[in-house]
Parts: structure tokens; sequence; C-alpha cells
């Protein structure tokens, strides 16, 4: 059994929060450099996304005003055990003292009254129990600009595979400018309705670009990525041929009578990373 003390988990996720909220993930900002566009507007506000990125990661700012809901994905190993405090109590202070530190913006507040919480927490956690000894912390913070043009999709087993790709369209169709694009898009397909979902967002923190190690599933998300970029929505929504740079999927076994899709939509800032303890 591997014994972690709940101060080695706090330290260590306040400097993975620091690292992600000032820092795009190194796979996505590369695939940034490597896109072109045609037309000017849209070559003018990729400049301006690439020196906005560089100039935040010089300057240990945040690329972006919105540093958004604290999500966290755990993989937490059978043979771990934590002493000192109750995990999600420690990733929430980590939460609180991090935003708070960092003078990063705390959007965190009670729905219906609409109070600012004021620390940002707290954290949206999800937690896994894997075989091992390790504990695996992923972080993402996301944004409510792009969070907000996700959608479902409960679809019937007749639509099928280009169901599937016609859904993800609509909602990125629907999303137009609001989401930053040049967007990165999760993919959650099977399970029921809230694992679709979790799936998606889960997509996500895949490295950029990184396709799914299924054949099928890699082909699929080839296609909707293609399908995607033909609305041509572009950069900013200046048009183009870059509507996306990235699409995960991510599938699990469904019922008979279901084929659940659901698409999470992150702005080029993607900002994650993982630790291991």
């Amino acid at each position: 059994m591997k014994i972690i003390h709940s101060d080695q988990i706090l330290s260590a996720v306040k400097e993975l929060i620091f690292c992600c909220v000032v820092n795009v993930e190194n796979q996505a900002c590369e695939l940034l450099r490597q896109i072109q566009e045609d037309n000017e507007p849209a070559k003018w506000a990729l400049d301006q996304i690439i020196e906005n990125i560089d100039f935040a990661k010089q300057n240990n700012l945040p690329p972006c005003q919105d540093t958004g809901l604290a999500v966290f994905f755990l993989e937490v190993g059978q043979d771990v055990h934590i002493t000192g405090g109750y995990i999600e109590d420690i990733l929430n202070e980590a939460v609180r003292q991090s935003y708070t530190q960092n003078y990063f913006r705390k959007s965190t507040l009670d729905p219906l009254t609409r109070v600012n919480y004021n620390d940002n927490a707290p954290a949206i956690i999800n937690t896994r129990i894997v075989k091992g000894d390790k504990l695996s912390i992923h972080f993402l913070a996301k944004g409510a600009g792009s969070e907000n043009m996700g959608a479902l999709y409960l679809l019937t087993p007749s639509k099928g595979r280009q169901g599937i790709i016609d859904s993800v369209v609509d909602c990125v169709q629907k999303a137009g400018a609001n989401p930053c694009p040049p967007i990165i898009i999760g993919v959650g397909v099977g399970g029921d309705m809230e694992k679709a979902c979790i799936m998606a967002k889960y997509a996500l923190t895949r490295p950029t670009g990184t396709p799914s190690k299924d054949e099928d599933v890699k082909q699929l998300e080839k296609e909707i990525l293609q399908a995607v970029n033909n609305l041509g929505i572009g950069v900013q929504g200046f048009g183009g041929k870059n509507t996306a740079i990235s699409v995960a999927v991510e599938k699990f076994a469904t019922h008979i009578g279901m084929l659940p899709v659901a698409v999470n939509i992150q702005c080029y800032s993607a900002r994650h990373g993982k630790i291991v303890l």
C-alpha cells in the first residue's frame, strides 16, 4: 500500500493549477502555429491569438480572463491510502489557495441567488478507482464561453454513424463564433445521458491532436473534423477552413435502444495538465 499525505497532494495540485491556468497546452499551441488561413481578418485574428498565448506564458498571466471552473478527473489506485484529509476537501482547498494567491478570476457562485463564493470552489470532481498504487490527478480549467456551447443528443440507433457526425456539426454550427474558434471538440458516444457528457469532457484532457487508439474511433474523429471545418466558420468567426483544430471521441457500451452523443467544446485556450503521485 502506498501512503500519500494531504500536504503532498495540496502542494502538487496548487502548482498544477497555476501551470495550467497560465499556459495553453503545448500540443494545442503547435497546432495553432501550423494552421493557415487565406483571408486577412482570419490571419490577423490567428496572429493575435498566438501573440496573446506567448505573452501570457512569458509573464505568468492567464491567456484568457475566464480562468474557468476547476474540473478534476481522478484515478485513485486501490492500493493508495490518503492521510491527513479527505481527497475532495484537499482538492477544493488547493483551488481556493491557487485562485486566491495568484489573483485568478473567481467564477463560482450559487446558481439561484447568483452570489459569488469568491474562492472558485467547489471544484467539479470525477473519480475512478483503478488498479495499482498511483494517484493520477488531471486538472482542466473550463471557461463558460465554450462550456455553454456544448450539447447532448439522445439519438435513436437508426441514426448511426452519420447521426453522430451530424450532431457534432449541428452543435458547432449553432455555437458559431461564441466559443472562440478554432476550437477543440470532445465527443462522448454511448453509455447513458451522464456517461456521454462525462466522456465528452474527459476527451478534452487528451493531448490536443492525439488520435484515439481505436482505429474505428480514429476514423470517426477525422470525419467529424472534416465535416466541422467544412462549415467555414473559421478563426474567431471570420470565415475560413479552421473552425476546429482537433476532435477527440470517447465511447462506451450503450443500450440496444439508445445512441447518446454528447459534445463538449473547448476554445483554443486549452488549459489542462496531469500529475501522478
